[in-house]
């Protein structure tokens, strides 16, 4: 590979905003891959794939070139220095990467990679958590799982098309992909593409949305002429899909305490043709209090530390900390408390989060069954989803019934 400076330029100004200001990478890249459009696909390929690279393993690459927060620019183009020597890319004779130690480079790596930490590029007190909570075996599996580069997979909008006609218009746009075992309307592309701007996306045929997150809708068990609510609705990934699964009839209520998400998915929901969502921003416990006894289904895909979608948000790994963890535990139990009254007899609800850590999940679900409004809801069916298992993202989900 040969290295063109603007490109690698484009990498340093991601890692500076992602390191030095902590800033989100995807938005970081999506903002310095518009500052020159000339740029073709390759090119962006290259800056946002080494930008995520070198982000996920931030903490081994800067151990290895001796870098020290906050970075200087000297200290982040020896950080991609790091990178390029170990993918073996032959370094270009620019004044930044002068004097580059390629053999240091190399036999440090070796030294590192002996020491979980800095072999899976996580802080201390990550390592320490996971750990404390799943067990050596069980945590190195995982930590190796959600260091891999994750696959990019659709779920088809029943609602307007099917998984077959979706396979052959995305293959006559030279984008092919596989059907999963076991999930109905998924698709994995063989090949990394742009979907944004094929025509089956803009016409609402698909929404992207890993396997795992795929499985939450289908659990909560909706019928048709239910009453839904999704009380973390967010830009409405789910929400989607829980009207895909009615086929558009009952009552899909998507609440958040983001305006602008519930936009959003108010703007997607146009697009997919689902038409029986009716969006509530909360504000205040009115709303929600207006809904107790009333709901036939209720999913709270709960605010989580991400833990099991570090392959997709590996920059998350450094602006998480045990403070934030502390924080969004307790949201969690006031979560439940809060919206559990919103369900029926003979109602359901389910769980879910985004995290492989029992004190985000099965805990959560223990400490609010003991409570007074938990006691009346009983657990139906639960399932762990193992990045190292499947493939795919961590999750958890379970359902509880109220009698």
């Amino acid at each position: 590979m040969r290295l063109h400076k603007n490109l690698v330029v484009a990498v340093i100004k991601v890692l500076d905003g992602v390191f030095n200001q902590n800033l989100y990478a995807d938005k970081t890249i999506e903002k310095v891959l518009k500052l020159d459009k000339r740029w073709g696909s390759r090119d962006r390929g290259f800056i946002a794939e080494t930008s995520y690279d070198i982000v996920r393993w931030k903490r081994l690459y800067s151990e290895i070139a001796e870098a020290k927060t906050p970075y200087k620019h000297k200290e982040l183009w020896k950080i991609f220095a790091v990178w390029a020597v170990l993918k073996g890319i032959q370094l270009p004779g620019w004044p930044e990467l002068n004097d580059t130690p390629n053999r240091r480079i190399k036999g440090k790596f070796d030294e590192l990679i002996k020491i979980r930490k800095f072999r899976e590029s996580i802080p201390d007190w990550m390592d320490k958590l996971g750990l404390d909570e799943l067990g050596e075996k069980k945590w190195e599996n995982e930590l190796n799982a959600l260091n891999q580069k994750a696959s990019v997979i659709i779920r088809v909008n029943s609602l307007k098309t099917s998984i077959d006609k979706v396979q052959e218009i995305l293959s006559d746009e030279d984008i092919q992909t596989e059907k999963i075992k076991g999930f109905p309307d998924a698709l994995k592309l063989v090949v990394r593409k742009n979907l944004f701007l094929t025509d089956a996306f803009k016409n609402g045929f698909f929404e992207i949305q890993d396997a795992s997150s795929q499985l939450v809708a289908p659990f909560l068990q909706i019928e048709e002429g239910m009453k839904v609510c999704d009380v973390c609705a967010g830009a409405g990934g789910k929400t989607l899909h829980l009207s895909a699964l009615s086929q558009n009839k009952g009552q899909i209520i998507a609440m958040d305490i983001y305006k602008n998400k519930l936009h959003e998915l108010k703007r997607r929901a146009k697009r997919n043709n689902a038409f029986n969502i009716e969006t509530r921003v909360i504000e205040n416990n009115k709303p929600i209090k207006r809904l107790y006894g009333k709901i036939d289904r209720l999913l709270i895909d709960s605010p989580c530390s991400g833990l099991g979608v570090l392959r997709r948000n590996p920059g998350s790994k450094w602006n998480l900390s045990l403070d934030f963890l502390d924080k969004i535990r307790a949201t969690q139990q006031d979560i439940l408390q809060k919206y559990a009254p919103m369900i029926k007899k003979d109602g359901k609800l389910v769980y879910a989060t985004c995290s492989i850590l029992p004190s985000e999940n099965e805990l959560q679900i223990d400490e609010f069954l003991k409570s007074d409004i938990g006691k009346d809801f009983k657990k139906e069916d639960e399932k762990k989803i193992s990045p190292n298992q499947t493939g795919f993202d961590g999750f958890y989900m379970v359902r509880l019934s109220y009698k």
